[in-house]
This record gives structure tokens, C-alpha cells and sequence, in this order.
């Protein structure tokens, strides 16, 4: 079986290469490497999300914020660069993922990040907002597991958004989410380019 993204420990070279992004409206020059999500850039999906946060409901100051899936981590970077108080977890199962991540923090100059595996998460730590551009293709049994498990980890008051594609199920998994998650409502907040950005509000 090829390796791919949530492959833990990939065994192809480590050897970074450049990525220059834009992210939080700052230029930076950060790296990637082989077998990390859209190790190439900036994917679609994240884009739409990224360019839509003024959609989201706003974390509170001194909130703890979720990236769920961080890869080389552009939407762990961009919640710690939008909010400096904020205590920013960047997760990921590939130790490459991680390690780009933490690297790219420095880079850019973040200081409010951690990187860490989803088992070296405190059982007890609760997030106020969780951005993921989830692993849809892992396939619909783990990805529900995934997401009620992290789901449930949502303060009361706290907030998760999810960037799908329309055509990878984004609004059949807003339906399960709405069902699973009967004491929170799950709103489409934004569209663009064949992708769905969908809110999991506060306990009703």
C-alpha cells in the first residue's frame, strides 16, 4: 500500500523543500516534505476556509484552538498568528506532519503552538474552537470516529469548523454531524469553489 498522509511514520526522504505562503496576511517562508498533505502549497479546501474565517465565530481571547489534522500546519499557523493570546494545538497522526509544523512555528515566528499526537493530548483538555480541513479519505467509519472523538472534546460554548467538498459528502456529513451532535446546531457558513465550510455551534 502507497504511504500517504496518515501514514504515522513514513519511511520515503525527509528532505525539506521551500514553501513560500501567504498566511494571516504575512508573507513566510516556510518547509515541506514528501508524504505530508498538499506538501506543495496551500490546498483548495484550506484556502476556502482560511479566506472565510471572518464567517466563523470569533474565539474568545485567551481560548484554547484545535487543528485537527494540522500536516505542515497552515491552519494552526494562521489561528496562533490571528490570535497571539490564544493557546494553539496543532494535532496530526504523521510524525513528519509534526515535526514540519513545529518547524515552520519558528519560521514564522509563533510561540502560542504545540504540536503533539492525538494519544499525547490530555484526556481532560477542553477546546473552545476546532479548524480542520478534516482526512475525508480515510474512509466514512474512521472519519466519524474521528470527529466524535474530538467533537467531545468542545468546550460548552465552544465552536468547530470544518472545511469539506461538496462532492466528498460535505453536506450528508453535516446531516450525521447535525444528528450525532443533537444539542448543537450544524449551519453551512460559507461556499466557495466546490468546498462547504460548516460551523458545529455552542450547547444549546
Amino acid at each position: 500500500m502507497d504511504e500517504h498522509y496518515f501514514t504515522p511514520s513514513p519511511a520515503t526522504d525527509d528532505q525539506r523543500v521551500p514553501l513560500p505562503v501567504r498566511l494571516a496576511g504575512r508573507d513566510l517562508d516556510l518547509v515541506s516534505s514528501a508524504s505530508v498533505f498538499s506538501g506543495r502549497g496551500l490546498d483548495k479546501a484550506t484556502a476556502v476556509l482560511l479566506g472565510r474565517l471572518d464567517t466563523l465565530t470569533v474565539p474568545r481571547p485567551g481560548a484554547r484552538i484545535l487543528d485537527l489534522g494540522c500536516g505542515w500546519g497552515p491552519i494552526a499557523l494562521t489561528a496562533a498568528l490571528e490570535h497571539p493570546g490564544a493557546e494553539v494545538w496543532a494535532v496530526d497522526v504523521s510524525e513528519r506532519a509534526r515535526t514540519l509544523t513545529a518547524e515552520n512555528a519558528v519560521r514564522a515566528g509563533v510561540t502560542n503552538l504545540r504540536v503533539a499526537a492525538p494519544e499525547d493530548v490530555p484526556e481532560d483538555l477542553m477546546f473552545e474552537a476546532i479548524w480542520s480541513n478534516p482526512p475525508i479519505r480515510i474512509g466514512k467509519q474512521a472519519l466519524h470516529a474521528l470527529l466524535l472523538r474530538w467533537m467531545a472534546r468542545l468546550s460548552p460554548q465552544g465552536t468547530a469548523a470544518l472545511v469539506v467538498g461538496k462532492n466528498l459528502g460535505a453536506d450528508p456529513l453535516a446531516r450525521w454531524l447535525a444528528e450525532q451532535l443533537g444539542d448543537r446546531e450544524v449551519t453551512k457558513v460559507a461556499s466557495a469553489k466546490g468546498f462547504r465550510v460548516l460551523e458545529v455551534g455552542p450547547r444549546r
